[in-house]
């Protein structure tokens, strides 16, 4: 849960009648715009001989400590946004003067900030010198300027919210995308907008609406006053006095999917559509231990047969869940329908197995293979064997076996590399496509496991080797950072909580119940002991929790890590397509929610696991250029100039028609997304830094 209980920007005034001068706003919104892009090729009316200012591409973040403010920053960091942080809270801050705004570089006035983000609009005070300062900073440069969360007053162009406007509780309000907000900066967004209401008891976001004044134009709005009360704005652009702000009057934070959804759109926005950082809304599912039974949860003993902790039985005679043909045939015919393709990990010797315990057939694999080009296929090793330190079962939990001086015993590396061969051949015999260089172990095993297993298995780095393994998964919730394992890296995967060891929607029901409800109401209490767990108010319905409670929930979060430019895949297990295929009602929710939020140009990105070991190495490597003050970016009129390190790509984006300097001519930047072009992108031989040359208005 994420609620949001924020009322009123900390620093604004509450209204008390109708009180406060509003700017004027004697100019139009088209003759501001024309004037806001004039300024930033010529900083001021006079002389058109003086030079064009340097932009550089940086934020100016004013921090309050609000979760307004948090949200934006997480989106500048985690799309790749240089930004600097100003925080109001620290006694020994900077003071915000024309100095720390802006100088001179090589005769050339220079701004060294494309965009500024304040909690509301006078975070300074009105009336202070820092106030006045970046005011006019703004107005000179051209500068766009953020409201992270203000409330509805002439003051930023809008009329009071007894005025025909609107104040309260959003949850579960449906706002819009205004015609202006579409051609705007919300043009990748579909056009409804329906705020999170994840718990009728909490108020999860409070907001204003306030109808436009003059030099006001609303992005999204929400209908007022009944059936014929009109709409008021919640995020529009307020252009008086040479200067221009983004009026945002609801509050967030930077989980919630509203916000989520316009973060985009913010960023864009502030930095003109010129800006370093790429994001893209990604979301691939791994099917972990395809062609392998899972076990299957005992309601009765709320236990999985197998489990050092579940005491009596054989999980091979409990069971086992398992796809059918059938099950196979329904995958193949579910991703054509959607559009959407599923990683199959597989495990070649344990379907071998499988046909020889079952009379020397596999309908299973047999459909499967038929179909092999409709997926993407992942080692997941022959038999799916644990690889990190032999485990001594004799305690709960288990522990990792030693010798007789006390070393820990560990499983071999010839042992290892065989299973990842051995699966590999496998595949090669079917005519299925693998890329060797994508492993996913069994249960993560060889990776470092807390606490029984504090270090990697020391044979696991020399077994990817010699398999010409680069990429190998992690558990997100255990390593949610990439990391070297020898001369592979890892690629963090997201756990959906659909569990493995379950195939039906009551089975789902019941183990759920045992995790998630008190020892008082018949559960394992887990949710009780455990700071990062909360409990259900009561347990769900076996008939229908799933669809009501589970599905909706579990969609809401990997959308949440969708939407949040987060291209770690989530994984779950071939259990989930059998049976009752618990899986597909959880990703249809997925989907559609996606699609009715965003418009066609802002697919769905759905890498395999390499793209996604790539794109995260490119994504640390850009960060520590940035930490290490190594990055020079700044804009001149129409032209973007670029330097980082030797080595380290760049991500960059730019407006369609954009095109990159080549050593000869140019060619066309990046490619589209969202209404933008955007690259990873390095110089180009003989070339010390990326140039990009803007289209002309």
């Amino acid at each position: 849960m994420h609620a949001n209980r924020s009322r009123m920007p900390a620093a604004a005034p509450r209204k008390s009648g109708k009180q406060g001068v509003p700017r004027r706003a004697g100019r139009t919104a088209g003759a501001l715009a024309a004037a806001a892009l004039l300024a930033t090729v010529v900083p001021s009316a006079q002389a058109a001989a003086d030079p064009a200012p340097r932009i550089d591409l940086t934020v100016l973040v004013v921090d309050d400590g609000g979760s307004a403010i948090g949200a934006i920053t997480a989106e500048l960091k985690g799309s790749g946004v240089p930004y600097r942080v100003l925080d109001l809270n620290d006694p020994n801050r900077p003071v915000l003067t024309p100095a720390f705004l802006s100088d001179t570089v090589d005769g050339r006035p220079r701004a060294k900030y494309q965009g500024v983000v304040l909690p509301h609009e006078s975070a300074f005070g009105p009336d202070s010198a820092e106030h006045t300062a970046l005011q006019t900073y703004e107005r000179t440069f051209g500068i766009p300027q953020v409201d992270a969360y203000t409330w509805s007053h002439p003051g930023v162009g809008l009329d009071y919210t007894t005025d025909g406007g609107w104040s309260g509780v959003l949850d579960g309000v449906t706002a819009a995308v205004t015609p202006a907000g579409k051609s705007g900066p919300f043009g990748y967004l579909a056009g409804a907008l329906t705020f999170e209401d994840n718990d009728p008891a909490v108020s999860e976001s409070y907001g204003y609406a306030g109808r436009p004044r003059a030099g006001f134009t609303s992005y999204v709005d929400m209908p007022v006053g009944g059936t014929d009360g009109g709409r008021a704005s919640l995020v529009g652009e307020y252009a008086a006095d040479g200067r221009r702000e983004l009026v945002v009057t609801f509050a967030y934070n930077q989980h919630q999917r509203q916000f989520r959804a316009l973060s985009r759109g913010i960023v864009e926005w502030l930095t003109q559509g010129v800006h370093l950082g790429r994001s893209r809304n990604y979301l691939s599912v791994h099917v972990d231990d395809v062609l392998a039974p899972d076990a299957r949860w005992d309601t009765v003993r709320n236990c999985t047969p197998g489990d050092l902790d579940c005491v009596g039985g054989d999980p091979e005679a409990e069971n086992p869940i398992r796809m059918t043909a059938a099950d196979a045939t329904y995958a193949a015919a579910w991703q054509k329908a959607s559009g959407f393709t599923l990683d199959m990990v597989y495990n070649g010797g344990q379907g071998e197995q499988w046909k020889t315990e079952h009379g020397g057939t596999d309908p299973l694999a047999a459909r499967l293979i038929a179909d092999r080009a409709q997926y993407r296929w992942i080692n997941h090793t022959y038999t799916h064997p644990y690889f990190g330190c032999v485990q001594d079962n004799s305690t709960v939990p288990w522990r990792c076996a030693t010798d007789a001086s006390g070393n820990t015993l560990w499983v071999s590396r010839a042992e290892i590399s065989a299973q990842i061969r051995n699966n590999l051949n496998w595949a090669a015999g079917k005519g299925i496509s693998v890329d060797r260089t994508e492993l996913v172990t069994g249960e993560h095993s060889g990776l470092k496991t807390l606490p029984q297993q504090p270090a990697d298995n020391p044979h696991l780095a020399g077994a990817l080797a010699d398999n010409g393994v680069k990429w190998t998964a992690s558990d997100n919730s255990r390593e949610p950072r990439q990391r070297a394992v020898g001369a592979a890296r890892t690629v963090p995967r997201h756990p959906m909580n659909v569990y493995y060891n379950v195939g039906t929607a009551a089975e789902m029901t019941d183990e759920y119940n045992w995790v998630y409800t008190s020892r008082a109401d018949g559960g394992s209490g887990v949710c009780e002991s455990n700071p990062a767990s909360t409990c259900l108010p009561a347990p769900l319905d076996p008939a229908t929790g799933y669809a009501e409670h589970i599905v909706p929930q579990e969609a809401r979060i990997a959308l949440g890590h969708v939407v949040a430019n987060d291209p770690r895949p989530h994984y779950v297990h071939q259990s989930n397509l059998a049976e009752e295929r618990l899986l597909y009602p959880v990703l249809d929710r997925i989907l559609a929610d996606y699609r009715a939020l965003f418009a066609a140009d802002t697919p769905l990105v759905n890498p395999r696991q390499k793209d996604v070991g790539t794109e995260l190495g490119r994504r640390d490597a850009w960060d520590a250029a940035l930490a290490a003050g190594k990055v020079t970016a700044y804009r001149i009129g129409g032209t973007v100039t670029v330097k980082a390190p030797a080595g380290v790509q760049i991500p960059v984006t730019a407006p369609e028609g954009t095109r990159k300097q080549l050593v000869l001519g140019t060619a066309a930047f990046g490619t589209a997304y969202a209404g933008s072009r955007s690259a990873w992108t390095a110089p180009e031989l003989l070339q010390t830094a990326v140039t990009l040359q803007l289209p002309t208005a």
